[in-house]
């Protein structure tokens, strides 16, 4: 783990004390001198921000997480643990949890309605993760326990979090992390929740797709003190693997949007499709329109028939460097992706391909997968700004 990663560390429990999850928008500004956890970090040139796509522990996933326990409980580790090298270098790493926690010692059900077992956090937490977004169409799938228990989870494994919450002041705060010299803060919406209404008393459990409100946030975050705003949006439509008009719309609205001359958003991640889908530059910032599912079961497409691309996905990587002048925008020096397979055939273990490829050069079927994902995700020209694929 990098002296940069141990610093953020440090300084996020010492932002998280007496705020619960998330720190409160207040009066600190990106000028502020770093917490002295951070002054051998903040004299560093910048930091990398890793993000992974889907958590979504269907039925046979729940299965192989009770043998890979001895039978006794719940341990998602063995799963994660091939991509848990890359994650842990990363001085800021992000997933998406898709669904929500049941009750300790279940019942736990995969699709339609997802109750998994909270024992996931702690694993993301073990592969490296410092967040997650929570804003899913799945979020309310079972109701304000549901958001109460996984948030409670991620709480006790030391997982942030951002995109649901279990009060109005929690849903009022703004996420702000450490990663390495910067401030990040990490805003989370998804496009609905499946017909399920918001609890009686609760518009705030979940964050909807609202584009005002979104900008709105996020220039309340970058009055907090970001450095960096990055945006999870939960949206698209399934199994397309071309952006559709929602996300390319909404992308370049969210992008556009500036204050004194400075992006209010600076990095936009992407979920939902069940797909691998493109990276793109919109007007100067990076957006992942859909990483895809980084752990999934069999994924059946539209014809009801199990579709290998449902377990395909990338890691998104991308390197900040410290601006030149204090109060600018932070630009990304060096984007990545990795791409990513959760194998079906080996009970159901997230690989990195090209690390897995190395090693095993003759698997036809890794190779394969690489590739479907290289082409989709440089297929809206990613690769003229910069982009490269990487391990």
């Amino acid at each position: 783990m990098t002296p940069q990663r141990l610093a953020a560390m440090a300084a996020l429990t010492l932002l998280a004390a007496g705020c619960g999850t998330q720190q409160s928008a207040g009066p600190a500004r990106s000028s502020d001198p770093a917490p002295p956890h951070l002054a051998r970090a903040a004299r560093g040139p910048g930091f990398t921000l890793l993000a992974t796509g889907d958590v979504l522990p269907h039925t046979e996933i729940i299965k192989q997480s009770h043998t890979d326990a001895g039978g006794d409980g719940h341990d998602f580790r063995p799963m994660l643990a091939g991509v848990r090298p890359v994650v842990s270098r990363a001085d800021l790493a992000i997933c998406h949890m898709e669904t929500v926690y049941g009750k300790d010692g279940g019942p736990f059900t995969g699709y339609p309605a997802f109750k998994s077992p909270p024992q996931v956090a702690a694993a993301l937490k073990h592969t490296g993760y410092d967040s997650c977004s929570t804003a899913s169409n799945h979020t309310l799938d079972d109701g304000a326990d549901g958001v109460r228990r996984t948030l409670g989870a991620m709480d006790a494994a030391g997982l942030r979090h951002a995109g649901s919450a279990r009060s109005a002041a929690e849903a009022h705060r703004i996420s702000l992390m450490w990663a390495g010299p910067a401030k990040v803060a990490q805003l989370s919406y998804t496009y609905a929740t499946n017909g399920i209404p918001l609890p009686q008393g609760q518009p705030w459990a979940v964050n909807l797709i609202d584009r005002k409100k979104i900008i709105a946030d996020a220039r309340s975050a970058r009055a907090a003190g970001a450095d960096v705003v990055v945006v999870s949006v939960h949206w698209g439509t399934e199994w397309q693997q071309e952006p559709d008009e929602q996300q390319r719309t909404l992308a370049r609205a969210l992008t556009a949007s500036r204050s004194a001359g400075r992006p209010d958003i600076d990095l936009i991640l992407g979920t939902h499709a069940h797909v691998p889908q493109a990276y793109e530059k919109v007007n100067g910032t990076w957006v992942v329109y859909g990483m895809g599912d980084q752990l999934a079961g069999y994924m059946y497409n539209p014809p009801d028939v199990v579709d290998g691309r449902g377990n395909q996905s990338s890691m998104a990587r991308f390197t900040f460097a410290r601006p030149a002048r204090t109060g600018d925008r932070w630009p990304v020096r060096k984007a990545e992706f990795i791409p990513q397979l959760t194998d079906l055939k080996d009970r159901f273990r997230v690989v990195n391909l090209p690390d897995a490829l190395a090693r095993e050069p003759g698997r036809t079927d890794y190779s394969a997968a690489r590739d479907s994902i290289r082409d989709i995700v440089f297929s809206r020209g990613a690769a003229k700004d910069g982009l490269i694929m990487s391990k």
